[in-house]
């Protein structure tokens, strides 16, 4: 019998050594946090005049609610990611930045477009409800995932720059609620592995009779090497899109 060999060690892909500072990082879940400030920089660069000032306070206030406090809660909730940040700090973290985002909102309804104050609850809500799986973990969903990390930051980062929202928002929205399934897909499969399974046993047999072992590497490197290429192609299209603008 093929001996039990033990699965990565790291709960994510992107995770550092736990302790201190590299916890911090780690929460940030630095290469999703990227990729999904990417779909509020793609909205906005499809508006016809886009204002720099607005566009950057609609990416900060998503790095507040996403990058900061969407984590946040989510690690205070069953410590997917195993960090040693005291529940307080985590508590602390989550409403500084989910303020903080909110007030941003606020503002930019204020000095702007006041119907752009309606943005502000759902995008409270969506975090809310998708980290703290509120409901019984009814919007901890993939279809949730999709609207709440991919379809809205779109359609919010084209709203806070052009002031309306139009059948190209849409379309855009659209690609990236696709974009956000085929990451949960992949990110799911991997978490699985890292966070669930406790060993792996087996081997393949290949077609010339040779066989190979099966280990968690082996189940896990297909998936995460997509997810870094796709978190990667993301940012370089929202790139490539502020340099068109520019």
């Amino acid at each position: 019998m093929t001996p039990p060999v033990q699965p990565v060690s790291r709960p994510s892909w992107y995770a550092l050594a736990r302790g201190g500072w590299r916890d911090y990082v780690t929460l940030l879940h630095p290469p999703y946090t990227a990729w999904h400030l990417s779909y509020v920089v793609i909205g906005g660069c499809l508006a016809s005049v886009v204002s720099w000032q607005r566009l950057g306070a609609a990416v900060t206030a998503f790095a507040l609610a996403v990058g900061v406090g969407a984590h946040a809660l989510d690690e205070l909730n069953g410590r997917p990611l195993q960090t040693k940040i005291p529940d307080g700090v985590l508590a602390a973290l989550a409403g500084v930045s989910i303020a903080g985002a909110c007030a941003i909102g606020i503002v930019g309804a204020l000095t702007f477009k006041a119907w752009l104050a309606l943005l502000v609850p759902v995008g409270l809500f969506l975090v809310l409800a998708y980290n703290l799986e509120l409901g019984g973990g009814v919007f901890h969903s993939d279809a949730w995932f999709g609207l709440a990390w991919g379809g809205f930051p779109v359609l919010a980062g084209y709203a806070a720059v052009a002031g309306d929202v139009r059948g190209v928002t849409v379309l855009a929205a659209v690609f990236a609620v696709l974009l956000s399934l085929a990451q949960r897909v992949l990110s799911t499969h991997v978490r699985y592995v890292r966070r669930r399974v406790v060993a792996v046993r087996g081997e393949l047999e290949l077609a010339d009779g040779s066989r190979e072992r099966l280990d968690a590497g082996r189940l896990t490197a297909p998936d995460e090497t997509g997810l870094r290429l796709l978190s990667l192609a993301t940012v370089v299209l929202a790139a490539t899109l502020v340099a068109f603008r520019i």
